[in-house]
């Protein structure tokens, strides 16, 4: 598929703990459920998805920055990075690729530290507590706004 028709999941620090990790919190879907639901969004709206988990840094920032030779946009759910990373800010501006900011829990209704997110004035699109269904709803915003 060309660049136009390509979304990029990035999941950051500790999603790949998903349905494990404090369920009370984040449910009990799992990483794999996190990609189904966002490819069959995707595959409805015209769209393929490419997908990375790390809990590295670096890792994340590689991937989104080649990200602009063959993608549409980015859906992004950086876990704890939200509210630390200044360099993953940087490279989802510096690329130049519309995003969507997920984030699984309610991050308001939480700890005061996890109220700020560094994406939080340059995602197009912000989706807030809505569980893993979340995704699908962010990629329905996002590819509306891709020609």
């Amino acid at each position: 598929m060309t660049a136009q028709r390509r979304i990029l999941l990035v999941n950051g620090p500790n999603l790949n703990l998903l349905g494990t990790r404090e369920p009370e919190v984040y449910g009990t879907a799992t990483l794999t459920d996190v990609v189904r639901v966002t490819t069959d969004a995707a595959a409805a709206a015209g769209f393929e998805v490419r997908s990375i988990q790390s809990n590295h840094e670096g890792v994340l920032i590689d991937a989104i920055h080649a990200a602009r030779e063959d993608c549409a946009g980015i859906v992004i759910n950086p876990g704890g990075l939200t509210h630390t990373s200044v360099a993953l800010r940087d490279a989802l501006t510096g690329v130049s690729l519309p995003f969507a900011e997920v984030h699984v829990s309610d991050v308001h209704a939480r700890e005061e530290f996890r109220h700020f997110s560094y994406l939080q004035d340059v995602a197009a699109v912000r989706v807030i507590g809505e569980g893993v269904d979340g995704y699908a709803n962010a990629v329905r915003q996002l590819t509306a706004l891709i020609p």
